[in-house]
This record gives C-alpha cells, sequence and structure tokens, in this order.
C-alpha cells in the first residue's frame, strides 16, 4: 500500500522531533527492527538494525547540541521520501572528529528514506555537506 506524502512527513517530523530531544530510544523507535540507517561516510559503515543506529545517536548527541532542522524540499515517491533539510546548532564535542568548541553550525543533509506500508522508516541514508561542516569547524 502506497503511503501519501502526507504520512511520510508526519514519520520525518516525529524522527526530527526526537532528534531534537537527543532521545535516542524515541528515534530509534520511528524506525523498523531490522532497519538499514547509512550515513555516508561514517566511520562504522552502514548500520543494519536498531541496536547498530544506537551507536551512531549516541555519538551525534555526544557532539552536537541544540538541533533544529528547516526542510529546504522534499521529494516523493511510492513509499520513499528524498529530504533536504538545513541543520542548525552548535558542535559542542569533537562531530567528525573536529573540536566544536561549542561554536554554531550549519549544513544541509539530504535524506533518502524508504518506509514499509505501516509508515516505519526501514531504511535511512543520510548525506551531509562535510565542506560546510568543515570550512565552519576547522578553524580557530
Amino acid at each position: 500500500m502506497a503511503l501519501s506524502p502526507a504520512v511520510m512527513d508526519r514519520k520525518i517530523a516525529e524522527h526530527f522531533d526526537y532528534e531534537a530531544r537527543d532521545d535516542i530510544d524515541g528515534v530509534l523507535s520511528t524506525l523498523t527492527q531490522d532497519c538499514e540507517h547509512d550515513v555516508v561516510g561514517w566511520p562504522g559503515g552502514p548500520a543494519r538494525s536498531r541496536d547498530q543506529a544506537r551507536k551512531f545517536y549516541q555519538a551525534m548527541f555526544a557532539d552536537l547540541a541544540d538541533s533544529k532542522t528547516e526542510c529546504i524540499r522534499r521529494l516523493y515517491g511510492e513509499n520513499f521520501l528524498i529530504d533536504e533539510t538545513l541543520w542548525r546548532g552548535r558542535a559542542v564535542g569533537k562531530p567528525f572528529g573536529l573540536e566544536g568548541k561549542g561554536r554554531p553550525l550549519a549544513f544541509r543533509m539530504l535524506h533518502v528514506l524508504e518506509f514499509t506500508g505501516a509508515g516505519e522508516i526501514k531504511r535511512e541514508q543520510v548525506w551531509l555537506d562535510f565542506g560546510a561542516i568543515l570550512s565552519q569547524l576547522s578553524g580557530q
């Protein structure tokens, strides 16, 4: 059964809301048990379950704070969504191996999400604008 864009929008809004609150269990509840979670370039590679995806979120929530997202555009297909989002917040730890020093940070992300017919996220692939991250955190 094909999901409507409104159903997919609600699920990604729920997912981002949990991320903004650093709620790991909440974020993981939006994914299927056997999800594929792939942040392209992440040293651990793609996760193949909620438990494996937990490691990414633990690191991310330790390194980034005050998460706010702004949707730039979305494209929809049958049970998939492509989302371009602007992330804003602060780099409080060592995101991506760079000293954050509590500095403000903003970068674009591209999400490719596939959903089950019941509306759970079964695959999340995330592409980050590492050029923007590097230019903001590599200086003083």
